[in-house]
């Protein structure tokens, strides 16, 4: 059945479902609609405003808030919903007078999902990479709000010419008079705006770090932090993403470390150990973000990665070594002091340049079998970070836990949990 799900076109980075989260006066305001007066036009088209006429028509529609889920679709017969492969329980129901088919349910959040239909025996429509977020990820009325700076551009001189921008978000507990820790995050532009502003009705974007990063900091379960936002540079017009993330060389960490945090140190009072600094990336940027870690564990000492590229991309750009290469060396080489969220999914991509999952999950047990201070996440999405979005709460939480801001060094260990338990082994699942 897997084969027959409508997918979304992905390049890089997946695209985002134009309508897979509502705000919660949307979702409510449709399920009382559907007890009031369930047949009417009225409800009918507030379905359709909400989810998109095209994605309805397409059976691809669907939106949520929190764990409540609403699905539509055109079908001249009753179609049966099936979420994560299973069947979804309680039946649709139809528009009087129309073929509009709607059903309201529950996902567990937290992660991500994906859905088809069967009518008349046949697999119709769905989608994948499905985000249920968790109350972390919403904006709440009595927390702080950060703020995100204008953008600002760079010229490189280790990519000699090389315009780069990006973005500092600052929390509204930043106070100056107190070095702030720092996150790093690749593909800065998927960061800079926040979902939940006052006139959204649909919010599409995939990210909510804002919102999380405010939750998490007015709990007290990360500290005070700031954001840089960086995205991939361009030189004459040419993209320099994957020259830039997909190399296993020293040249990116030395960019970010010689010319750009010097930018913020000016503006902004950072610490500047490793313990207080941490890195991530998705996709080439999850390579990117353990590249930094790994050639300056002294300067990045935390590290999040999902549907990391550990795969053979950098020979593409004449580089003589890529990211294939990683779990090997973790294994060969000696253990630095790391600490490291690492996540993928299922049906991440595989091709020439090699196996996404099969490559995470190598990195997975050779962070094991180090003893490395490590959490591995594997879902059943496609090469998208909706898992990775999610989930960003508990991450940000496990990658920042039991920070101590009068520290300024630990040695990360293994989870005592984690030693008990065997390596992630493989299995076939598709024939």
């Amino acid at each position: 059945m897997r084969t027959a799900f409508l997918r979304l076109a992905l390049v890089g980075l997946a695209a985002i479902l134009p309508s897979f989260a509502a705000e919660r006066a949307v979702i409510d305001r449709l399920m009382e609609m559907a007890r009031s007066q369930p047949n009417s036009a009225e409800f009918r088209a507030e379905l359709i405003k909400a989810m998109g006429e095209e994605n309805v028509q397409k059976a691809a529609a669907i939106a949520g808030n929190g764990p409540d889920f609403v699905w539509a679709l055109e079908a001249e017969s009753q179609p049966k919903l099936y979420v994560d492969e299973a069947p979804a329980a309680g039946a649709f129901r139809r528009i009087k007078s129309t073929n509009t088919w709607f059903y309201f349910g529950k996902l567990q959040t937290g992660t991500a999902h994906k859905f088809h239909y069967v009518i008349d025996g046949k697999v119709v429509g769905g989608a994948n990479d499905i985000p249920a977020y968790t109350p972390d990820s919403y904006q709440k009325p009595d927390v702080p709000r950060g703020a995100l700076s204008e953008k600002q551009t760079h010229i490189s001189k280790i990519y000699e010419g090389m315009e780069t921008n990006y973005w500092v978000y600052v929390p509204a507990q930043y106070d100056a008079s107190k070095p702030a820790a720092l996150m790093v995050w690749q593909d800065g532009e998927r960061f800079n705006a926040r979902n939940t502003e006052d006139n959204c009705n649909l919010c599409p974007s995939l990210y909510r770090v804002h919102e999380v990063t405010d939750n998490l900091i007015h709990q007290s379960k990360i500290p005070v932090m700031i954001h840089l936002f960086i995205s991939p540079g361009t030189k004459d017009g040419r993209p320099m993403r994957s020259i830039e993330y997909d190399s296993v060389s020293d040249k990116y960490p030395r960019f970010l470390l010689d010319e750009i945090l010097p930018e913020l140190y000016a503006k902004y009072n950072i610490r500047r150990d490793a313990y207080s600094r941490a890195i991530q990336g998705q996709s080439s940027g999850g390579i990117c973000a353990f590249n930094a870690g790994w050639r300056h564990p002294e300067e990045f000492s935390r590290i999040a990665t999902h549907i990391g590229t550990f795969v053979a991309l950098a020979l593409r750009n004449g580089e003589p070594e890529a990211g294939h290469l990683y779990p090997t060396w973790v294994r060969r080489d000696e253990k630095k002091n790391l600490r490291v969220w690492i996540s993928d999914n299922s049906d991440d991509q595989e091709n020439r340049l090699g196996s996404w999952p099969l490559q995470n999950i190598q990195m997975a047990n050779s962070l094991k079998l180090r003893d490395y201070d490590f959490r591995f996440e594997f879902g059943g999405g496609t090469h998208h970070a909706a898992i990775w979005a999610a989930m960003l709460p508990e991450a940000l939480t496990w990658l920042w836990r039991d920070y101590d801001p009068a520290k300024t060094e630990q040695i990360y260990v293994q989870d005592p949990e984690e030693k008990e338990k065997p390596v992630f082994r493989v299995k076939l699942a598709n024939r």
